[in-house]
């Protein structure tokens, strides 16, 4: 495999190299720009001969990042839910596009990756009201990622430039939500309101604004005191129900929650008024009626149930925190509570009781300090029974009494 330098100008060379093809194994020449210093060239050379040799070499060709990401787009809509695709999109077109979209896809470097990140976090909001969040960024460069990846799956690139390339630290913000008094004033304060049964869902099961919509009084056993999520709604920005979709919950399975004496209390009187008031409309309501639902029955969007909470606890005065809190007050009130992770996870629906603790740690240290209490009360209680039966512990683990 052979490969020379040519300079053009002052810093500038040509990278020259013998490219068998394939099928005849004739060489023919391939031209390679190159920007630096000789030594630089010479070291550019020698990594694309290597390429070559190993078959790891990628022919560069004319195509953007722009154009390479439209058809990644194409391709993956197949493989993900119309709402990650609709991010996706967003992300690509709005960030990733106007920040990178004219390089070329071969010639796109880490270097330009970081510039663009550090370009976005300074000045890349579209109304130029100054940058965009480090979370954001993050997605940009997820996003990105992956896509660079499918390219060298598809031969497009010998490898992908934003692996070496880290996204802007993200610093957690520390979780709000309402304590034990706070969710018991919320209560009584939405209670009449067509909030408060999802409001006690949410806070009362750890059930999530879509699944919330997606349930139907058949996955409800009130006699028996419990609950099936096997749904959540999905809403994408399709008009009225079309965009709507059911889907599996979050985990990708379903999960039973168990229903405590007043919650059964409140879903059965929220049933029998339901039932009245369809029947004025001429209609039964039966299992298969979503149990949140406007008055005709029709499905309600998911955005509705946060519409409907903003300007409900806009009247109170507690802090103006998102509905999806609601549920992080249920998880936060069971681990503060001395419930098992695991129970809690079960009940928010985690895949992983991982995901629980990484998320409530801040309950976990209140934990420890009790158990360390109680740990302390066991020893405590142990060697006062020592004391109070006589025993010497120092002869019963030697096998003999002291001073012999």
């Amino acid at each position: 495999m052979k490969g020379h330098l040519r300079e053009r100008s002052q810093g500038h060379w040509a990278i020259i190299l013998d490219v068998p093809e394939p099928q005849t194994g004739k060489r023919r020449r391939k031209w390679h720009s190159f920007a630096g210093t000789k030594r630089e060239a010479q070291t550019e050379c020698a990594r694309l001969i290597t390429e070559i040799s190993s078959g790891a070499y990628v022919e560069p060709s004319k195509v953007t990042l722009a154009q390479f990401l439209k058809r990644w787009l194409d391709h993956i809509q197949t493989q993900v839910s119309p709402k990650t695709f609709e991010r996706y999109s967003g992300i690509v077109n709005q960030n990733i596009i106007p920040a990178l979209g004219t390089v070329a896809l071969s010639k796109l470097k880490k270097a330009q990756i970081s510039a663009a990140y550090a370009a976005a976090l300074k000045s890349g909001r579209r109304d130029g009201e100054g940058g965009l969040a480090p979370r954001t960024v993050g997605h940009m460069h997820r996003v990105l990622s992956s896509a660079l990846s499918q390219a060298v799956a598809w031969d497009d690139l010998a490898r992908n430039p934003a692996l070496a390339v880290s996204p802007p630290k993200v610093d957690r913000t520390p979780m709000q939500t309402y304590d034990m008094d706070q969710t018991a004033d919320l209560l009584d304060f939405v209670r009449g309101t067509p909030i408060f049964v999802p409001a006690m869902l949410a806070v009362r099961c750890g059930l999530r604004r879509g699944e919330i919509c997606a349930l139907r009084w058949r996955h409800v056993d009130l006699a028996g005191g419990q609950m099936s999520v096997v749904e959540s709604v999905e809403q994408t920005k399709g008009r009225g129900d079309k965009g709507l979709r059911f889907k599996p919950p979050k985990s990708g399975k379903g999960r039973t929650v168990a229903l405590s004496a007043d919650v059964i209390e409140e879903l059965r009187a929220y049933r029998a008024g339901r039932a009245q008031g369809m029947l004025r409309l001429g209609v039964g309501l039966s299992d298969d009626d979503l149990i949140i639902s406007h008055a005709d029955g029709s499905r309600v969007q998911p955005i509705y149930i946060s519409q409907l909470w903003a300007r409900v606890i806009a009247r109170s005065k507690l802090a103006r925190l998102r509905f999806h809190d609601l549920r992080h007050a249920h998880a936060t009130h069971l681990l503060a509570l001395g419930v098992h992770p695991k129970v809690a996870s079960e009940r928010l629906g985690h895949s992983k009781v991982g995901i629980t603790l990484d998320l409530y740690s801040h309950v976990i240290p209140g934990m420890q300090e009790d158990a360390v209490a109680k740990l302390d009360a066991a020893f405590k209680a142990a060697g006062a029974k020592r004391q109070a039966n006589g025993s010497n512990p120092v002869a019963r683990l030697v096998g003999g009494t002291e001073g012999e």
